[in-house]
């Protein structure tokens, strides 16, 4: 008698080898969500208890404004991996592999310019120049004392986990003060470093538009506008 023979397992699909970290801009988000709850408080009340073209006013309103917060509010984010930069603003997409990445720059706004020289904003990364400067102030006590301030944005285990120690910290966890938004961009500009000769980060820049914002949204001015041209 013959026993049967044991099937080797079927392979299971391979893991990634990352997940993209996400950025979101925290006041944004909580900005965009009190706009809303103000817009859809007062658009449904008009809708409710208005008489007349007030109604109609009201929605059309709504379905202009409401896109428009969501795109400016709660949409904007960047997305970072070994291999790209994924970059939501509140009416594009744009993917950067780090190949194609010519610099990351912070001023008034923090950029990431693309090896044509087209740069893009991170909407999700705003800048803080109150932040900047209580950074510079605590850095200045510390300096004073003789003593190294522990770093306040510092990650274990490098950028984003993907290398050793982050820039702007030593690989003790000692370090200058940075605010949170600057340590981010420190930190992109580490990895992209790292990456930017990987096979797999090669590539083209790719944008997109986002007709899902920008739709609805002219849609709703078509409409208020057709509202107040018939009076």
């Amino acid at each position: 008698m013959t026993t049967p023979e044991h099937e080797p397992p079927a392979p299971q699909p391979a893991s990634p080898e990352y997940e993209d970290r996400v950025h979101r801009s925290s006041a944004g988000i909580a900005g965009g969500v009190l706009l809303l709850a103000i817009i859809g408080w007062l658009g449904i009340d008009a809708m409710v208890v208005g008489e007349g073209r007030t109604p109609w006013l009201a929605l059309a309103g709504m379905i202009l404004a409401v896109p428009l917060v969501v795109a400016f509010t709660l949409r904007p984010a960047v997305y970072v991996s070994r291999d790209r930069l994924r970059v939501r603003n509140p009416l594009r997409v744009i993917v950067l592999p780090w190949g194609q990445v010519a610099g990351l720059r912070s001023g008034y706004s923090n950029e990431v310019l693309d090896r044509s020289g087209t740069k893009y904003q991170l909407w999700a990364v705003p800048v803080s120049l109150r932040g900047r400067k209580r950074a510079a102030r605590q850095e200045a006590r510390a300096a004073a004392r003789g003593e190294r301030v522990a770093g306040a944005g510092g990650r274990a285990g490098g950028a984003f986990g993907f290398g050793g120690p982050g820039r702007g910290q030593a690989a003790g966890g000692d370090g200058p003060v940075r605010v949170a938004g600057d340590q981010f961009m420190d930190d992109l500009r580490e990895l992209r470093d790292t990456r930017e000769n990987a096979e797999t980060a090669q590539g083209e820049v790719t944008v997109r538009w986002a007709y899902e914002i920008v739709g609805p949204a002219l849609a709703g001015a078509v409409l208020l506008a057709i509202l107040i041209a018939l009076g």
